[in-house]
Protein backbone atom coordinates (compact mmCIF):
# COMPACT_ATOMS: atom_id res chain seq x y z
CA UNK A 1 0.00 0.00 0.00
CA UNK A 2 1.20 3.90 -0.97
CA UNK A 3 2.17 5.82 1.83
CA UNK A 4 0.72 9.31 2.51
CA UNK A 5 2.80 10.69 5.31
CA UNK A 6 6.21 9.00 6.08
CA UNK A 7 7.99 10.30 10.25
CA UNK A 8 10.84 9.66 10.93
CA UNK A 9 13.11 9.97 13.77
CA UNK A 10 10.70 12.85 14.89
CA UNK A 11 12.33 14.83 17.63
CA UNK A 12 10.32 17.92 19.01
CA UNK A 13 10.67 20.06 22.15
CA UNK A 14 8.84 22.94 23.81
CA UNK A 15 11.13 25.04 25.76
CA UNK A 16 13.19 22.89 28.02
CA UNK A 17 10.45 20.16 27.60
CA UNK A 18 10.59 17.49 24.76
CA UNK A 19 7.52 16.90 23.93
CA UNK A 20 8.13 13.78 20.63
CA UNK A 21 11.20 11.91 21.09
CA UNK A 22 12.41 10.49 18.22
CA UNK A 23 8.78 9.07 16.59
CA UNK A 24 8.63 7.25 13.59
CA UNK A 25 5.60 6.19 11.83
CA UNK A 26 3.86 5.91 8.05
CA UNK A 27 0.39 5.72 7.32
CA UNK A 28 -1.20 4.45 4.46
CA UNK A 29 -3.43 6.70 1.58
CA UNK A 30 -6.83 6.08 1.28
CA UNK A 31 -6.44 4.83 5.06
CA UNK A 32 -8.45 6.24 8.05
CA UNK A 33 -5.64 6.32 10.96
CA UNK A 34 -6.88 6.98 14.60
CA UNK A 35 -4.16 8.87 16.59
CA UNK A 36 -5.06 8.06 20.23
CA UNK A 37 -3.39 8.79 23.86
CA UNK A 38 -4.46 10.93 26.47
CA UNK A 39 -4.05 14.40 26.72
CA UNK A 40 -0.85 15.85 26.85
CA UNK A 41 0.75 12.79 24.77
CA UNK A 42 1.75 14.45 21.82
CA UNK A 43 -1.30 14.42 19.34
CA UNK A 44 -1.50 17.83 18.34
CA UNK A 45 2.21 18.52 18.04
CA UNK A 46 2.35 15.15 15.76
CA UNK A 47 -0.98 16.66 13.75
CA UNK A 48 0.88 20.18 13.74
CA UNK A 49 4.10 18.60 12.12
CA UNK A 50 2.95 16.82 9.65
CA UNK A 51 0.76 19.86 8.46
CA UNK A 52 4.07 21.34 8.53
CA UNK A 53 3.07 24.49 11.10
CA UNK A 54 5.70 22.92 13.91
CA UNK A 55 9.11 23.56 14.71
CA UNK A 56 10.84 20.68 14.24
CA UNK A 57 13.96 20.00 16.67
CA UNK A 58 15.59 16.96 14.07
CA UNK A 59 13.99 14.16 12.27
CA UNK A 60 11.86 14.32 8.93
CA UNK A 61 8.32 14.09 8.23
CA UNK A 62 7.17 13.75 4.42
CA UNK A 63 3.34 14.39 2.69
CA UNK A 64 2.60 12.77 -0.63
CA UNK A 65 6.63 12.58 -1.39
CA UNK A 66 6.90 16.70 -0.25
CA UNK A 67 8.38 17.68 2.87
CA UNK A 68 5.35 18.82 5.31
CA UNK A 69 4.45 22.60 4.95
CA UNK A 70 5.53 22.54 1.42
CA UNK A 71 3.64 24.88 -0.77
CA UNK A 72 3.18 22.47 -3.28
CA UNK A 73 0.90 20.21 -0.42
CA UNK A 74 -1.19 23.54 0.48
CA UNK A 75 -4.45 22.75 -1.76
CA UNK A 76 -4.35 18.91 -0.79
CA UNK A 77 -4.31 19.22 3.13
CA UNK A 78 -7.37 19.97 5.28
CA UNK A 79 -6.54 20.86 8.87
CA UNK A 80 -9.33 20.71 11.93
CA UNK A 81 -7.64 22.35 14.95
CA UNK A 82 -8.92 21.62 18.70
CA UNK A 83 -9.97 25.20 18.33
CA UNK A 84 -12.80 26.32 16.24
CA UNK A 85 -11.12 27.92 13.15
CA UNK A 86 -14.17 30.11 11.71
CA UNK A 87 -15.17 34.18 11.95
CA UNK A 88 -17.31 34.56 14.96
CA UNK A 89 -19.24 37.85 13.28
CA UNK A 90 -20.01 35.31 9.95
CA UNK A 91 -22.90 32.82 10.05
CA UNK A 92 -22.23 29.30 9.43
CA UNK A 93 -23.37 29.84 5.17
CA UNK A 94 -21.18 32.80 5.00
CA UNK A 95 -18.04 31.18 6.70
CA UNK A 96 -18.17 27.93 4.32
CA UNK A 97 -19.26 30.11 1.24
CA UNK A 98 -15.58 32.35 2.11
CA UNK A 99 -13.49 29.29 2.21
CA UNK A 100 -15.18 28.04 -1.06
CA UNK A 101 -14.61 31.08 -2.64
CA UNK A 102 -10.33 30.17 -1.49
CA UNK A 103 -10.69 27.32 -3.80
CA UNK A 104 -10.76 27.28 -7.86
CA UNK A 105 -13.35 24.61 -8.09
CA UNK A 106 -15.32 24.93 -4.62
CA UNK A 107 -19.11 26.55 -5.42
CA UNK A 108 -21.87 28.10 -3.23
CA UNK A 109 -23.72 24.67 -3.88
CA UNK A 110 -20.41 22.83 -2.47
CA UNK A 111 -20.54 25.33 0.66
CA UNK A 112 -24.03 24.25 1.59
CA UNK A 113 -23.66 20.80 0.80
CA UNK A 114 -20.94 20.57 3.93
CA UNK A 115 -22.68 22.24 6.01
CA UNK A 116 -25.16 20.21 5.83
CA UNK A 117 -23.00 17.24 5.92
CA UNK A 118 -22.00 18.27 9.55
CA UNK A 119 -25.39 18.15 10.53
CA UNK A 120 -25.98 22.28 10.24
CA UNK A 121 -28.52 23.10 7.66
CA UNK A 122 -30.62 24.03 10.41
CA UNK A 123 -28.00 26.39 11.89
CA UNK A 124 -26.90 27.58 8.83
CA UNK A 125 -28.09 31.30 8.93
CA UNK A 126 -26.56 31.64 12.62
CA UNK A 127 -23.92 33.80 13.76
CA UNK A 128 -21.33 31.91 14.56
CA UNK A 129 -21.19 33.18 17.91
CA UNK A 130 -24.53 32.33 18.81
CA UNK A 131 -22.88 28.66 18.46
CA UNK A 132 -22.65 25.67 20.90
CA UNK A 133 -18.67 24.73 20.75
CA UNK A 134 -19.77 21.40 19.66
CA UNK A 135 -21.40 23.37 16.45
CA UNK A 136 -18.15 25.80 16.24
CA UNK A 137 -16.45 22.66 15.86
CA UNK A 138 -18.42 21.38 13.28
CA UNK A 139 -18.48 24.37 11.51
CA UNK A 140 -14.92 24.45 11.38
CA UNK A 141 -15.12 20.95 9.74
CA UNK A 142 -17.78 21.91 7.06
CA UNK A 143 -14.46 24.53 6.22
CA UNK A 144 -12.14 21.99 6.13
CA UNK A 145 -13.53 19.15 3.90
CA UNK A 146 -14.73 22.07 1.31
CA UNK A 147 -11.35 21.49 -0.96
CA UNK A 148 -11.59 18.16 -1.41
CA UNK A 149 -8.28 17.66 0.23
CA UNK A 150 -6.13 14.92 -0.45
CA UNK A 151 -5.18 14.12 3.32
CA UNK A 152 -7.23 15.33 6.14
CA UNK A 153 -6.17 15.72 9.83
CA UNK A 154 -8.59 15.98 12.49
CA UNK A 155 -7.76 16.84 15.70
CA UNK A 156 -11.01 15.54 17.96
CA UNK A 157 -13.03 16.74 15.47
CA UNK A 158 -16.03 14.60 17.53
CA UNK A 159 -15.18 16.29 20.90
CA UNK A 160 -18.68 17.30 21.77
CA UNK A 161 -21.05 15.74 19.82
CA UNK A 162 -24.03 13.84 20.86
CA UNK A 163 -23.58 10.05 20.06
CA UNK A 164 -25.80 10.38 16.70
CA UNK A 165 -23.70 13.24 15.58
CA UNK A 166 -20.53 11.21 16.05
CA UNK A 167 -21.86 8.15 14.33
CA UNK A 168 -22.96 10.25 11.36
CA UNK A 169 -19.95 12.05 11.55
CA UNK A 170 -17.66 8.98 11.75
CA UNK A 171 -19.68 7.90 8.44
CA UNK A 172 -18.91 10.94 6.63
CA UNK A 173 -15.60 10.41 7.19
CA UNK A 174 -15.45 6.94 5.98
CA UNK A 175 -17.22 8.43 3.16
CA UNK A 176 -14.20 10.56 2.48
CA UNK A 177 -11.99 8.01 2.78
CA UNK A 178 -13.70 5.46 0.43
CA UNK A 179 -13.81 8.64 -2.22
CA UNK A 180 -9.50 8.27 -1.50
CA UNK A 181 -8.47 10.91 1.04
CA UNK A 182 -6.18 9.72 3.44
CA UNK A 183 -7.62 10.77 7.19
CA UNK A 184 -5.57 11.05 10.21
CA UNK A 185 -7.69 11.66 13.29
CA UNK A 186 -7.19 12.16 17.03
CA UNK A 187 -9.11 11.48 19.74
CA UNK A 188 -8.88 10.52 23.35
CA UNK A 189 -12.16 8.40 23.03
CA UNK A 190 -11.54 4.67 22.93
CA UNK A 191 -14.42 3.81 21.16
CA UNK A 192 -13.97 5.54 18.07
CA UNK A 193 -10.61 3.38 17.79
CA UNK A 194 -12.18 0.68 16.31
CA UNK A 195 -14.17 2.60 13.34
CA UNK A 196 -10.38 3.21 12.01
CA UNK A 197 -7.93 1.17 9.68
CA UNK A 198 -4.97 1.41 11.91
CA UNK A 199 -4.65 2.81 15.17
CA UNK A 200 -1.25 5.22 16.64
CA UNK A 201 -1.44 5.06 20.15
CA UNK A 202 0.80 7.07 21.96
CA UNK A 203 1.97 8.14 25.07
CA UNK A 204 4.45 10.73 26.50
CA UNK A 205 5.97 11.43 23.71
CA UNK A 206 6.47 7.81 21.93
CA UNK A 207 4.63 5.51 19.58
CA UNK A 208 3.43 2.38 22.06
CA UNK A 209 1.69 0.77 18.96
CA UNK A 210 1.17 1.17 15.34
CA UNK A 211 -1.67 -1.61 14.15
CA UNK A 212 -4.81 -2.20 13.39
CA UNK A 213 -7.23 -2.73 15.48
CA UNK A 214 -7.29 -6.17 15.50
CA UNK A 215 -3.62 -6.90 16.19
CA UNK A 216 -3.81 -3.89 18.70
CA UNK A 217 -5.89 -6.37 21.28
CA UNK A 218 -4.53 -9.41 20.24
CA UNK A 219 -0.75 -7.84 21.28
CA UNK A 220 -2.91 -6.81 24.77
CA UNK A 221 -4.58 -10.00 24.74
CA UNK A 222 -8.28 -8.25 25.15
CA UNK A 223 -11.21 -7.83 22.88
CA UNK A 224 -11.95 -4.43 24.58
CA UNK A 225 -9.45 -1.71 23.37
CA UNK A 226 -9.83 0.79 26.18
CA UNK A 227 -7.99 -2.13 28.11
CA UNK A 228 -5.83 -3.17 25.37
CA UNK A 229 -4.66 0.30 25.39
CA UNK A 230 -4.08 0.09 29.23
CA UNK A 231 -1.90 -3.20 29.18
CA UNK A 232 -0.07 -1.42 26.12
CA UNK A 233 1.00 0.99 28.44
CA UNK A 234 1.64 -1.16 31.49
CA UNK A 235 3.97 -3.21 29.44
CA UNK A 236 5.46 -0.38 28.33
CA UNK A 237 6.42 0.54 31.71
CA UNK A 238 7.78 -2.75 33.05
CA UNK A 239 9.67 -3.28 29.83
CA UNK A 240 10.84 0.05 28.81
CA UNK A 241 13.76 -1.52 26.79
CA UNK A 242 11.69 -3.74 24.66
CA UNK A 243 8.80 -1.09 23.74
CA UNK A 244 11.62 1.24 22.19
Amino acid sequence: METAIEVSDLVIARGKRRVLHGLSCAIPRGSITGLLGPSGSGKTTLMRAIVGVQKVESGTVTVFGEPAGNAALRARVGYLTQAPSVYADLTVRENARYFASLYADATKADADDAVEKVGLADAAGQLVSTLSGGQRARASLACAILGKPDLLILDEPTVGQDPVLRDELWQHFRDLCDAGATILVSSHVMDEAGRCDRLLLIRDGGLIADSTPDEVRAAAGTDDLDRAFLNLIRAQAQSPAEVA
